[in-house]
């Protein structure tokens, strides 16, 4: 045990932390130089291509220091505020982290965010200044911040060089040395506490975990203590990054388990694990189930794609039991799903595997937060979809999901980054200075006014400066209102949105504007309307073909002309009474593509 060192690697995105992970493989023999692949711990495509981690990935190395060997086991996780728990948890299962800091950027939004989760789980937080190579590297600077801004010493804080290596041999021997070793438990009872898992086609569920006490062995059957369910272990083993067979798992240890789980749902991340015949009374601390928080339907452009739909979302939730779905129909776009996620990130990773892994076209709906309806009578509800919100009449009250934002911003963009703020309808409850170039905003906002263009909006106004991280805060309640969108006087259920009073009417105006330029011209007028409790409140109007009935009238007497006017007229009121608009798929993917902007 005095020779394990279990420890993370965290940093704000694109400040090096996959690239140091592939320096310290590489350094303590993992892998071969043939072997060897730039981001070898992100296993998936999108996570090459994004520079973002999605799931962690655990590696046990072996470093040789005085003569002495040690085990390394470090965890790379996901950096993203939708993937928080995982990170919380993946930081349970740890003693150290090293916290990497762009030497040319400083601290940044999620350097901060990810700094308190390594703090809140009493982990000896290792600073490391990562690309001192390039020419614009301000090292006292980044230093300065990191001692004003997280309260971290930063006096002993380690240069590295993760591209060209330099300094990589330095970061392993203060792991050895500054990061304690894990703590014997007072009995031999088994705990693992499970940090991720994956779904192998082969060999079913594999099972990320940190072993706290005891020993795993195959023919084991442990118990996952949240549901009460028992399995027989099959395979025990760690990760060199590659997946190695071992006897046996014992005390300190981290690794995976194969123990005949078909589904990623039946465990869940935070989960403990212990053995069935001496099961521990008590699991491990932390454990909490994931709510998605934000809803979108996804529908196959092509009807016929449905039961393909299915059939793969079924595939990604075996690898991602966070992602949760289940069947609804609209009127306008046919059968689809209605999907939970655990934010906007997460919902467009979803959305690119399926059109990536399984070559569907889909479309989605406007995303749509989860909402606490209060009714008059005392009953709660939850709402994630505005089909289902209960009339206005028995409705007390409506509360919507807050969020604390940290954006970290130069100061001449700082007017600029509080009207935004206030236009999204967010109030501003900390201002802090930085190092008098930069300034860190603390906010509270309401999710729906971040989910769909905000961060755009940010790095805009910011000239792509500013960086953003938010948790989620408490329910607030707000004067929300369903809008309806009317097309020819029939509610289209799926434009239907929960917004603001105060945006109801510009947003409705939007939306009619928008089917104005995708929604073909009829033979009778057509009215675009938008609706709150039945009144309306924005309108455009699609003028009708005319056809000219007087086109073969040579002179003569006016009243003729006058007569084929009025039958033309008339033949319009009665087409308008029995008339009915077919609206395209292709003018709903084009106003839905226009709310994701």
């Amino acid at each position: 045990m005095k020779n394990i060192r279990n420890f993370s690697v965290i940093a704000h995105i694109d400040h090096g932390k996959s690239t140091l992970s592939d320096r310290l493989i590489e350094v303590c023999g993992g892998l071969s130089s043939r072997e060897m692949a730039d981001q070898i711990l992100d296993s998936m495509d999108i996570e090459r291509e994004r520079g973002i981690t999605i799931k962690a990935q655990a590696v046990s190395l072996t470093y040789k220091k005085d003569g002495e060997e040690y085990l390394l086991n470090f965890i790379d996780t996901p950096g993203h505020v939708d993937f928080s728990y995982e990170v919380s948890r993946s930081l349970a299962a740890c003693e150290g982290s090293l916290l990497i800091v762009d030497s040319t950027q400083g601290v940044e939004a999620q350097t901060v965010s990810n700094t308190y989760l390594a703090s809140g789980n009493e982990l000896e937080i290792l600073p490391v200044l990562n690309k001192i190579e390039l020419p614009n590297a301000n090292i006292p600077m980044v230093s300065q911040q990191i001692e004003d801004i997280l309260a971290i010493d930063a006096s002993e804080a380690l240069q590295v060089s993760a591209k060209s290596g330099l300094g990589v041999e330095e970061v392993l021997e203060a792991v050895v040395e500054r990061f304690p070793a894990p703590t014997r438990a007072s009995d031999d009872l088994t705990r693992a506490l499970v940090f991720d898992s994956k779904y192998d086609a082969f060999r079913g569920v594999v099972v990320y975990m940190r072993l706290f006490s005891g020993i795993l062995k195959a023919g084991d059957r442990v118990l996952v203590m949240s549901t009460g369910q028992s399995y027989e272990i099959k395979e025990v083993g760690v990760f060199t990054p590659e997946m190695s067979k071992q006897k046996q798992l014992e005390e300190g240890a981290v690794g995976y388990v194969i123990a005949n789980i078909k589904d990623a749902s039946e465990i869940q991340i935070g989960d403990t694990l212990t053995q069935q015949k001496n099961p521990s009374e008590a699991p491990l601390p932390g454990f909490q189930e994931i709510h998605p928080m934000v809803f979108s339907g996804i529908y196959p452009v092509e009807t016929s794609d449905y039961e393909k739909l299915g059939a793969s979302m079924d595939k990604l939730r075996l690898n991602d039991a966070s992602f949760s779905f289940q069947s609804e129909s609209s009127i306008a776009l046919g059968f689809g799903f209605r999907c939970g996620f655990l934010g906007l990130l997460h919902m467009e990773i979803i959305m690119e595997r399926l059109r990536r892994e399984f070559n569907l076209d889909i479309i989605s709906s406007y995303p749509n937060v989860v909402y606490h309806v209060i009714l008059k009578s005392g009953e709660e509800q939850e709402i994630d979809n505005p089909m289902y919100l209960p009339d206005p009449t028995l409705i007390e009250q409506i509360e919507e999901p807050m969020i604390l934002a940290t954006i970290i911003t130069p100061t001449d963009f700082m007017g600029e980054m509080m009207q935004l703020i206030m236009d999204r309808r967010g109030e501003i409850v900390k201002t802090d200075s930085i190092d008098g170039t930069r300034v860190m905003l603390t906010c509270r906002m309401p999710l729906n006014e971040v989910l769909i263009d905000f961060y755009d909006k940010l790095k805009t106004v910011s000239r792509g400066y500013a960086s953003m991280d938010y948790e989620y805060a408490e329910y607030q309640p707000s004067e929300l209102v369903k809008m309806d969108i009317m097309i020819h006087g029939e509610v289209v259920d799926a434009f239907s949105s929960i917004v603001h009073r105060s945006k109801a009417e510009s947003r409705g105006r939007q939306m009619c504007k928008s089917l104005l330029d995708v929604i073909p011209r009829q033979a009778f007028t057509v009215a675009l309307q938008a609706a709150v409790n039945g009144k309306i409140i924005a309108r455009e109007t699609i003028r009708a073909y005319r056809k000219d009935v007087t086109a073969k009238c040579y002179g003569g007497d006016i009243s003729r002309k006058r007569k084929l006017l009025e039958r033309q007229k008339e033949g319009k009121k009665k087409l308008k009474k029995i008339g009915k608009v077919n609206i395209p798929q292709e003018a709903f993917i084009a106003v839905l593509k226009t709310n994701h902007k």
